[in-house]
């Protein structure tokens, strides 16, 4: 799936009437571009960073003119057949183009749309996210008048991402990331009311403190604990073990418990950091070869995330292998799973293997890699690691 990210940024102003919508600058300063799209000055302002491509995202069927990709313009899936959800094409709409297709849009929040890049989802980098970290910062979280982001995604590596930016903006407002599993050209597209549910949380007071929030079909599931389940369906993201934070219903969230942060969380200060290391993914499967490992580290890899066999199993001579990179180079392996689910215990790691093995607890290979990447980002070393990690952890 192609990938398109904004963040919209919600803030509440003061109340008072307006008789009819308006384009409004939010500063002398600001470009011709930066301006509201429609104004009401009762309703909460809403910034959207629109960054490219997204997956079949929005518009439930509507005919409209094109846009040039090269102004930004976001993407929407189409096919022929309206049963299709799959092997549709994009075509490209710009924001406002999009925003008009969802009227009830404008009875949350006014837009103020800015292009913040254009890229594929097989394209999304730490350097983007790095990016998209100190945007959200300067914008949301140090802006008195904003109240949260929203931040539509690609469901690829929606999971990813999030994750990401729910270790690094480290501040009350909620950040909510919202995709879509149908083209829009499809019966029942479900982009649009993403958006809308995304914008609306966003907005919503319950949902500070609550970190990076994943809104989609109707749930509400926290970022951190957040995965994708099913390349094909719309009730795709779960956290299983931790469930749902919420749902909406009639466009009005209902949060299931007061706010409160992961045991395991870790805020990552990537204020001074330009770049994150480089972490790859080892997938374990019989007869899997040691060189692998070898070879992930001679090409410039600081960190491995094995997903491992079970609970992060792996053969005897792979392991030999671990010991003797980690013995040799000082580059952190973190045993995660394979599995759809589950967690990888302390417990798995014994005798000398402690000595050169993580255990990632609860984080799934994709996560382990991200949360590794910042924490050498950050300059821990060895112990320091297996203290994040092992918060992650019930045994």
């Amino acid at each position: 799936m192609s990938f398109h990210l904004k963040a919209l940024a919600c803030a509440a102003l003061a109340a008072t009437t307006s008789a009819s919508p308006l384009i409004h600058s939010r500063g002398a300063d600001t470009s011709s571009t930066d301006q509201y799209t429609e104004f009401n000055s009762s309703l909460p302002n809403v910034t959207i960073l629109a960054t490219g491509i997204l997956s079949p995202f929005f518009y439930s069927r509507m005919e409209c003119p094109s846009v040039n990709p090269n102004t930004g313009g976001t993407i929407a899936g189409t096919s022929e057949d309206e049963t299709a959800t799959a092997g549709y094409e994009s075509g490209a709409l710009g924001i406002n183009k999009i925003l008009s297709a969802i009227p009830a849009v404008r009875e949350v929040a006014n837009v103020h749309a800015v292009q913040f890049d254009n890229i594929n989802s097989g394209d999304v980098s730490s350097s983007v996210l790095l990016n998209l970290t100190h945007t959200l910062q300067t914008t949301v979280c140090d802006d008195p008048t904003m109240s949260g982001a929203v931040i539509t995604h690609g469901t690829d590596t929606l999971e990813e991402s999030s994750f990401f930016i729910d270790a690094t903006v480290n501040c009350r407002k909620p950040v909510v990331f919202v995709g879509s599993m149908r083209p829009s050209t499809a019966i029942s597209a479900d982009g649009p009311m993403n958006l809308l549910q995304g914008v609306t949380v966003a907005a919503d007071k319950e949902a500070t403190n609550r970190g990076s929030l994943v809104v989609m079909n109707d749930r509400i599931v926290s970022a951190f604990f957040a995965t994708k389940t099913n390349a094909n369906t719309v009730d795709t993201f779960k956290a299983y073990e931790q469930g749902n934070l919420g749902m909406i219903v009639s466009n009005k969230p209902y949060f299931y418990y007061p706010a409160v942060q992961a045991n395991a969380k870790h805020f990552a200060d990537v204020a001074g950091v330009s770049a994150i290391p480089r972490v790859d993914i080892l997938y374990a499967y019989e007869d899997m070869h040691s060189d692998l490992l070898y070879s992930a580290v001679e090409n410039g890899a600081k960190g491995i995330v094995i997903a491992g066999e079970g609970a992060g199993g792996i053969s005897t001579d792979f392991g030999n292998a671990i010991n003797d990179i980690v013995t040799s180079t000082g580059i952190p392996v973190i045993l995660s799973h394979r599995t759809v689910n589950g967690e990888v215990p302390t417990a798995t790691v014994s005798g000398d293997d402690k000595n050169t093995q993580i255990a990632s607890g609860m984080f799934n290979p994709q996560q382990a890699r991200v949360l590794l990447g910042l924490l050498l980002a950050e300059g821990k070393g060895f112990e320091e690691i297996r203290s994040v990690f092992g918060k992650a952890t019930t045994a």
